[in-house]
């Protein structure tokens, strides 16, 4: 079923969900995006979402498919990036999670899945998310058989602005079950810096929203933690490396 409905939906000459950087590398980090691309499956068209609503902050998360490649080199590090739209289907959601496609998005309606039925929504899982989320699963188990380390690190952006609140944060941590001690030394290290604007768990939280963390995490007892970066401070591939910079030295640190 799941086989079928993936040939459905992506065409042979499209794109796989899943993007792995530096397959090879040999850092304990696991380094994922889950929202770095903005595509969207042909066989969905017209989705009714403009391309300029794609680009913004609704579509994917700013500037991250390039901070995880950046990361992905310094750090010598794997990082497993999805290529959809958020607005396709959402991969930090739970499956059955109804803003996992959701109708509206910062108050932008999203056509294609207002009368989303069932299949459709299965449709989109077992091409994307399913895909997406055992490419992780598969890297963890191989670091696992080989008695290798793992820390996953979620790389998120979030836009300066929501509902007519400006977000002061330059940079938020999210934490909240499982093994939070390698998160809240990265919070501390980022605090200790004296130069930057933290949020501790703003401008959200790690609930019981977030879905990839959680399921890959916190039952196993994994070190984790996952970054927030406001979207005016990716604009540049400048600041993208700046920001590339200080966290390899934060990241590092917190080990």
């Amino acid at each position: 079923m799941s086989d079928r409905l993936d040939r459905a939906l992506l065409g042979i000459d499209e794109p796989s969900p899943v993007r792995i950087v530096n397959p090879n590398g040999r850092s304990p980090f696991l380094l994922i995006g889950d929202h770095a691309g903005n595509l969207v499956p042909r066989a969905l068209e017209p989705f009714g979402v403009t391309s300029p609503d794609l680009e913004r902050h609704i579509g994917w998360d700013i500037g991250i498919a390039t901070l995880g490649e950046t990361l992905a080199t310094t750090l010598d590090a794997t990082f497993i990036a999805q290529r959809y739209s958020r607005l396709v289907v959402d991969c930090n959601r739970a499956p059955d999670a109804e803003d996992a496609m959701p109708a509206v998005s910062d108050g932008t309606p999203i056509p294609a899945n207002a009368s989303l039925d069932a299949e459709g929504r299965a449709a989109r899982l077992a091409a994307i998310h399913t895909p997406y989320q055992a490419a992780i699963a598969a890297e963890l188990a191989r670091r696992d058989a080989a008695r290798e380390d793992a820390v996953l690190v979620a790389l998120h952006s979030f836009t300066p602005v929501m509902r007519g609140f400006a977000r002061p944060w330059q940079i938020g941590v999210l934490h909240g079950g499982g093994d939070e001690a390698y998160a809240r030394r990265v919070l501390l290290a980022l605090e200790a810096r004296g130069d930057l604007v933290v949020g501790d768990n703003q401008p959200y939280a790690m609930d019981t929203i977030d879905f990839t963390i959680p399921h890959h995490a916190f039952a196993a007892g994994r070190r984790y933690v996952e970054t927030e970066i406001r979207q005016d401070l990716l604009e540049t591939e400048a600041q993208i490396h700046e920001w590339a910079d200080l966290l390899v030295t934060v990241l590092t640190a917190a080990l």
